[in-house]
């Protein structure tokens, strides 16, 4: 039988039961991976329910940096029954099967081609331990040292998590370098005639990466970028966002003298109270935000649509989950892309940011509160919970101290003292935004009264059909202003000239970037646009004109930004080549290159339709 053999550029995948005590030990195993200076990317498949259900978690482990899911795995470790079947025909032909060997399994339950290198967990736990907890929770440590001891990862570097980890607590140190031991001693003495061929290996291409979730990054952001208010409703994935901006405005947002807090966090009685909270305080000239998922949007659209209308800086963090209704709320998706660039009845049109990893979650989380003052209007920073609920390797965070926050168009007490004319909804520039006043800037000057119904350019009642037709084409005025503002595309050209092109969003972007690479090596380069913010900006219109097709890929079902593209661009349809995927989890560099290598090898075959004429 072969045996499949690398250093340092492997996939191990972790099936265990919910509830377990295993997502701490797997994390341990990649961490310590990582500290031996080798690119790592885990993502964590768990249920919603609390205990008792499927989980699982996957490792990349690829020195050349891959950061995406590359697809198939050569090593399960099988830790959960009610799975086996499926976690075993999951294993690469010549990969591993690592499972617990206490119960004797029938040779009907393994396959011919795979390595099957069992070990009794259970027997040793059961004889080490006699508290049925720590009988669970070590197993789970015994395994994390036997693959030490099989795939070569130093145990000092996992000793050294431990000390960090249980810093002042040395009775849990002892317990668990004690339960690590074990398992590599076990490995050393009983598996070695069953060599296995991946193998950890001590580099140094992590360099100054830092290894963090996007949630954790965009409430940073947050931070950075002047957010005062948070409310906000739990729904997973994004309750750690306003968690972790909590933790960060415990530690960086009070007063050195005094200790007074200089923010506010509203855990709301639900979705529609946070947003009409946050809502508030934008109007109050706080920089605010909320962070929420699909079905909260859908609870928020009535008060979005009044900050769209009403003109109220407002910044909304969706960490998109699987729709539609309850969904799969712990899989991710790109499904929200439609409901929130339309969200609210009416005519409306949002801004959305679209951040590839946790560094674009920091920086599109402070710059969405300056677009949100600019603009005055809501803005969404469209993550997921790939990157939200999975640490990553990216760049460090880079702040500078001279930077100044956008304000926008704030009218103050010296202009009004002036004589300034104030016109709540005046367009008075040719980019759609107006001036606004807040709160108490002038005794006697510069009120206005906020509303949701239509008004003249002077926010005065008016149901005079040209103030509404003035007052929503200066909106879209703005909109248009929009697309210098929000992030550009990233292109990226093929080593030689193609008439194939291909766009592609946020967490897409690591599993397409290798499958890039792999297309290209089998001889269908592609040129590559990456978009990162919506309204679209001219060159991505230039970018589909200039090629003959344009595959479009993205996780949902009914190609939302093909949608918009078409929508928004009058691009042709004929043109726009859907790439789909959807099953909630993340999309795989092995999906995308069989999925374009199968249309470019039909479409050598088929007679090709005529395309249509754009009409701009």
């Amino acid at each position: 039988m072969s045996r499949l053999e690398a250093t340092n550029n492997f996939v191990i995948k972790f099936a265990n039961v919910n509830g377990s005590g295993s997502a701490s030990a797997n994390e341990l195993f990649a961490k310590a991976i990582l500290r031996m200076g080798v690119p790592v990317s885990p993502r964590n498949i768990f249920p919603s329910n609390i205990q008792g259900l499927p989980t699982w978690y996957e490792v990349r482990v690829s020195e050349r940096g891959w950061l995406g899911r590359r697809g198939g795995v050569d090593m399960v470790v099988a830790m959960n029954p009610q799975t086996w079947d499926a976690d075993v025909r999951e294993v690469e032909s010549g990969g591993y099967l690592f499972y617990d060997s206490t119960k004797p399994m029938p040779e009907s339950a393994f396959r011919s081609d795979v390595h099957n290198i069992g070990m009794p967990l259970t027997a040793i736990c059961n004889a080490t331990y006699s508290d049925p907890r720590q009988r669970q929770l070590f197993k789970n440590i015994l395994y994390v040292g036997a693959l030490a001891q099989l795939l070569g990862i130093e145990p000092g570097v996992i000793e050294k998590l431990f000390a960090e980890q249980y810093k002042g607590k040395e009775k849990l140190l002892a317990s668990n370098v004690q339960a690590l031991h074990l398992g590599l001693d076990f490995a050393r003495e009983h598996l070695t005639e069953q060599p296995v061929g991946l193998k950890v290996a001590r580099r140094d291409k992590v360099g100054q990466r830092i290894f963090i979730d996007g949630n954790s990054a965009a409430a940073l952001g947050c931070v950075y970028g002047g957010a005062t208010v948070c409310a906000w409703y739990p729904i997973t994935p994004s309750s750690s966002v306003a968690e972790a901006f909590a933790s960060y405005c415990k530690k960086y947002r009070h007063d050195p003298i005094t200790g007074a807090a200089n923010y506010a966090i509203v855990q709301a009685e639900d979705e529609i109270a946070s947003i009409g909270m946050v809502t508030g305080a934008g109007w109050n000239g706080a920089r605010a935000f909320t962070a929420t998922s699909g079905p909260g949007v859908s609870l928020m659209t009535e008060f979005i649509g009044l900050a769209y209308f009403a003109e109220i800086p407002v910044t909304i963090i969706d960490v998109q989950r699987g729709g539609p209704s309850t969904g799969m709320p712990t899989r991710t998706q790109q499904a929200d892309l439609i409901s929130c660039a339309y969200a609210s009845h009416g005519d409306t049109k949002h801004v959305l940011l679209l951040p590839e990893d946790p560094k674009e979650c920091f920086e599109h989380a402070a710059l969405a509160l300056d677009l949100a003052d600019r603009l005055q209007t809501p803005v969404f920073v469209m993550t997921d919970l790939d990157i939200g609920m999975n640490q990553r390797l990216c760049e460090p965070f880079e702040w500078t101290d001279d930077r100044k926050y956008d304000r926008g168009k704030v009218m103050t007490e010296g202009q009004l003292e002036m004589g300034m004319e104030f016109a709540r909804y005046k367009d008075v520039d040719g980019d759609g935004i107006p001036w606004r006043t807040l709160p108490a800037t002038h005794e006697s000057k510069g009120a206005y009264f906020t509303r949701g119904t239509t008004r003249d350019p002077y926010a005065r009642y008016s149901e005079a059909g040209p103030d509404y037709v003035y007052n929503v084409k200066r909106l879209l005025q703005k909109f248009d202003t929009a697309r210098e503002l929000v992030p550009q595309p990233v292109e990226r050209k093929a080593g030689r000239k193609t008439k194939l092109g291909v766009l592609y969003f946020g967490s897409t972007s690591p599993s397409m970037d290798e499958a890039l690479e792999l297309l290209a090596a089998g001889g269908i380069p592609l040129d590559a646009m990456r978009l990162r913010g919506f309204p679209f900006p001219e060159s991505v219109i230039e970018f589909i004109e200039a090629h003959e097709e344009v595959f479009v890929v993205e996780q949902n079902r009914d190609g939302q930004m093909r949608t918009l593209l078409m929508n928004e661009l009058n691009a042709d349809p004929m043109t726009l080549i859907p790439i789909l995927h959807y099953d909630g989890t993340p999309i795989t560099a092995r999906f995308i290159v069989q999925a374009i290598t199968r249309h470019v090898q039909a479409a050598m075959v088929a007679p090709k339709p005529a395309r249509k004429e754009t009409v701009k």
